[in-house]
């Protein structure tokens, strides 16, 4: 199975280069793994110790950024690499200051894994929630060196749990210990006979909650609101928008939205800005306007969202409406503002969670979506109630952290 694994990984690093001609997000994947070991040399020496962190995207990352503070706050003289799958992670996080090298991971072949771990020489490695990839996890197993899951969730679904998974089950005896978010996840791993398995929890509650102890403020933001109530749309789509336009274009002046769409590409954020009825401001034209006298503002950039959810009295956080699902709600939940999301959150416990203790509210159309908004603007006793339960689960589920901290110092 090995070999017919490694046979379709090598025939897949082909296809990849064809379809990067005609795909941007692609060519950015196959590119930005061509300087990888190169920058390798450049970054790390022999005489270097490391500790590896791998990421498939952007979410894994914010995941596991309280661990990684952590690892370099208790080994600061090791050099820290951050690796990521996906584009959608690394062009983000690229220029990150906690890691000392950040690269793409490059395709789990036999030799790129034999070179990078060589370049490398990690003491440790922790793979954030998931990513199983064999040759990587092998050369490691043969190399003696400690491999963690953190923040883990398996599924009864994943091939690891099926009568044909033996070959993926077999990738999972290589790590050391996991370090899992719930206890289905734990039974689920004991069942097919591993038991170096603890449930530390969800490390992005630690990272939320951190949150509260930064600067959030942000002058134009207050400028805007204006001290009105304020919806804060974060990480929307077209599914969202739609829905959300209709409420926006027939809502109370009294109220004051600001929408932080998911893609800032120009031509749909104008496309957004034309479909509202109401006085629209950008982010980027809000340099000697008087932003009070707005009802909308689009953030039209990247890296702020979090602030601004401290300004919200509601949230709205997309993705709901399409696959996977839902965004982190974890952002406006943390500052203590209900939140409203689409249909799709199953595969997100946290928003099942939430769901289900009344703090978040799904909505499946746009009769629902009208009905959360008017319930939370007009009643003052449910809004803050909702933000409460809100803020409380953030709370009570911290500490992921030091329970993965405390097993690897002990």
């Amino acid at each position: 199975m090995l070999f017919l694994y490694n046979i379709i990984t090598l025939l897949a690093a082909q296809l990849l280069k064809i379809v990067a001609l005609f795909s941007p997000k692609m060519k950015l994947f196959v590119n930005g793994r061509k300087t990888v070991f190169q920058t390798l040399a450049n970054k790390i020496q022999s005489s270097d110790k490391t500790i590896w962190f791998h990421a498939a995207s952007l979410g894994e990352y914010e995941q596991g950024l309280p661990v990684i503070e952590a690892i370099k706050q208790q080994f600061p003289t090791h050099k820290i690499v951050v690796t990521f799958f996906s584009p959608s992670g690394y062009e983000v996080r690229k220029n990150n200051a906690i890691a000392d090298v950040t690269v793409y991971l490059p395709l789990d072949t036999i030799s790129n894994a034999k070179q990078f771990i060589k370049l490398v020489h990690p003491e440790m490695v922790f793979f954030i929630k998931y990513e199983y990839w064999p040759n990587y996890l092998n050369e490691l197993k043969k190399q003696q060196i400690k491999t963690y899951l953190i923040s883990g969730i398996l599924r009864e679904n994943q091939a690891f749990f099926k009568w044909y998974g033996g070959f993926y089950r077999n990738a999972l005896k290589t790590f050391d210990y996991f370090f899992v978010q719930n206890e289905s996840s734990k039974k689920l791993l004991q069942s097919i006979g591993f038991n170096n398995v603890k449930v530390s929890g969800d490390s992005r509650f630690d990272r939320v909650v951190s949150i509260l102890e930064r600067d959030n403020s942000l002058d134009f933001i207050e400028q805007f609101k204006d001290n009105k109530i304020t919806i804060v749309i974060g990480s929307s789509w077209p599914k969202d928008e739609t829905l959300l336009v209709n409420y926006i274009n027939q809502s109370s002046d009294d109220v004051k939205f600001i929408i932080a769409p998911h893609n800032i590409k120009s031509e749909q954020i104008h496309e957004l800005k034309n479909s509202i009825a109401k006085k629209t401001i950008l982010f980027s034209e809000k340099d000697n306007v008087d932003l009070s006298n707005s009802n909308v503002f689009i953030i039209d950039t990247i890296g702020i969202l979090t602030k601004i959810y401290s300004y919200a009295d509601i949230a709205y956080v997309g993705g709901g409406f399409g696959n996977p699902g839902v965004h982190n709600i974890l952002e406006p939940a943390t500052f203590g503002v209900p939140v409203v999301i689409g249909p799709n959150y199953s595969h997100f416990a946290e928003a099942t969670a939430l769901v289900n203790m009344e703090g978040c509210i799904s909505i499946k159309n746009q009769t629902q979506l009208n009905e959360a908004f008017d319930l939370l603007l007009h009643n003052e006793d449910e809004r803050l109630e909702k933000g409460h339960i809100c803020s409380t689960f953030v709370q009570m589920n911290k500490g992921a952290t030091q329970t993965i901290m405390n097993h690897i110092l002990d």
